[in-house]
């Protein structure tokens, strides 16, 4: 049987690399499962892999899709299955890497079934973030589902929309209709997880966010400028800047807030794949040490 070798971690933590060197240790190609760096336009602020690491390993849902298309965890798991089809033709093994961690598990396991909303709560709800914000939601939802707000990403209104108005509607917590059962897949699945101690990993944070403004950001964001309410731009790099660009804050205190924000997002990504008992756990930097795990774990499958 085939085998999909999923490389998963926090933002950071160098999941770009070591993908590369997986993909080209077991001569194959790479799936992204970062759902920012699906779209196009948002290379920097996505750390996307750039196009000499594009030139080494060739990889797929990177920078392929508008802005202004929505790209559900559904809808990547039915393209990535379908390209994973095709990709086993020719690959006994293929990577997968991102920290999304419900693009991740749609692609593995299958989405969840939830009970129908009404419409009335969802237009509701609508109305209420359009005129209080979006913190209004996040003190809801830490009311009605603590647990899934402990590993929700709260900058994603669509997120917070979606889990309250399946709260509401029900009448039970969105956490409870979240299954453990898993979808059949017609091949193995190998997940390696990348981990550091927590200050360096937020060193490794700040730095990067201090290269993406050298590397452009700023600009990235205002050619985006017309595209701020989409979806796809509520998301840490984007958001902060849009408020900069709009006069709110300073480029200084949007920086601040983008690392802060970056961090925050770091620890909810460790508090989803922690609760994954299929991980095996290495330091970033033992590539030697992941290489000979996969290549016992192939060798026995």
């Amino acid at each position: 049987m085939k085998t999909l070798v999923s490389i998963v971690g926090p933002t950071a933590i160098g999941k770009t690399k070591v993908s590369i060197t997986v993909a080209q240790h077991l001569n194959t190609e790479i799936i992204s499962a970062d759902a920012r760096q699906f779209y196009r336009g948002m290379r920097i602020g996505t750390a996307a892999p750039t196009d000499v690491q594009l030139s080494l390993v060739r990889h797929h849902f990177v920078n392929e899709i508008p802005v202004t298309t929505q790209f559900s965890a559904g809808d990547f798991a039915k393209a990535a299955l379908s390209r994973l089809e095709t990709l086993f033709i020719t690959h006994d093994a293929v990577v997968l890497t991102g920290g999304s961690g419900l693009f991740i598990k749609a692609l593995l396991k299958g989405l969840d079934v939830f009970p129908p909303v009404s419409k009335e709560v969802v237009d509701q709800l609508n109305a209420l973030y359009e005129s209080e914000g979006i913190g209004v939601l996040q003190a809801m939802l830490h009311e009605k589902d603590r647990p899934y707000y402990e590993l929700v990403d709260r900058s994603n209104p669509q997120r917070l929309l979606r889990a309250l108005a399946v709260c509401i509607s029900s009448g039970k917590r969105y956490s409870e209709f979240r299954k453990s059962a898993s979808a059949s897949r017609d091949f193995n699945s190998l997940l390696i997880g990348l981990h550091t101690d927590r200050k360096q990993l937020y060193a490794r944070i700040d730095a990067r966010v201090d290269q993406m403004m050298a590397d452009g950001l700023l600009a990235e964001v205002m050619a985006l400028s017309e595209y701020a309410g989409e979806n796809a731009l509520q998301t840490v790099g984007y958001r902060e800047l849009f408020s900069h660009l709009r006069n709110e804050i300073s480029l200084d205190q949007a920086v601040t807030l983008i690392k802060q924000h970056s961090r925050n997002y770091a620890k909810r990504q460790m508090t989803w794949f922690r609760k994954e008992e299929d991980i095996t756990w290495f330091e970033p930097d033992d590539e030697t040490g992941i290489l000979s795990f996969i290549d016992m774990k192939l060798k026995n499958q």
